[in-house]
């Protein structure tokens, strides 16, 4: 069983910079995006334990994978279950256009509620914590030791996370949104079903942590 996961969140795209809500939506790395993954990438390089490298479909994340894989002569995995949380019809949007246009659902979303947003058709917190935990379970299964690095998408991520240490679904808000190319660290505590099977041991390291003194 491997014995710790690295969650990346993918670089910096176009609706990042303008505050745009991406979710399925397969927007590409802009250049400030590129970068970062280099960076990432190159920051991971050191790690010499790595046994696979998993993806989101969605371009920008694979693209920020890659960038990783390269450094350790790896192909990348990808698995739907990584992909951002669905926004439906909120893809696209600004936070500002959202309230003006859905305020009853957006004050829901704002506080965590994730009944009542159907009718936008936004995919449910417990859905994507549920699918981003087993595909890491998963993962971390399938190698025998070593260290998995996952590529995937700031709410998933924050989601997934919450229910990989056994925080719940409404507890999510208590972890640090990542940053772009920025990444977490979880190790392996046991096998057994149920929650809190990792340990979340940092969060939110910039891509250039490695290489501080």
């Amino acid at each position: 069983m491997a014995s710790r996961l690295i969650l990346v969140r993918h670089g910096q795209t176009d609706y990042n910079l303008n505050g745009r809500l991406q979710g399925a939506s397969d927007i590409p790395l802009n250049e400030t995006g590129l970068a970062q993954a280099r960076a990432v990438g190159e920051s991971l390089a050191r790690e010499e334990a790595i046994a696979a490298v998993y993806s989101s479909p969605l371009g920008r994340a694979q693209r920020t994978a890659e960038a990783i894989a390269a450094h350790h002569d790896l192909e990348v995995t990808c698995d739907a279950r990584l992909r951002e949380r669905g926004f439906g019809d909120w893809e696209g949007l600004t936070r500002e256009e959202i309230e003006k246009e859905w305020p009853f659902e957006f004050a829901l979303w704002r506080a965590g509620v994730s009944s009542g947003l159907e009718k936008a058709r936004v995919e449910h917190r417990a859905d994507v914590a549920r699918r981003f935990d087993a595909a890491c379970r998963e993962f971390s299964e399938r190698h025998e030791s070593g260290t998995v690095v996952v590529v995937a998408h700031g709410a998933a991520i924050s989601l997934g996370l919450a229910a990989m240490i056994g925080a719940g679904e409404g507890n999510f808000y208590g972890l640090a949104s990542m940053e772009n190319c920025h990444r977490a660290v979880v190790e392996v505590r046991h096998r057994t079903e149920g929650a809190g099977w990792v340990r979340l041991t940092s969060l939110n390291l910039p891509p250039d942590f490695a290489r501080t003194p």
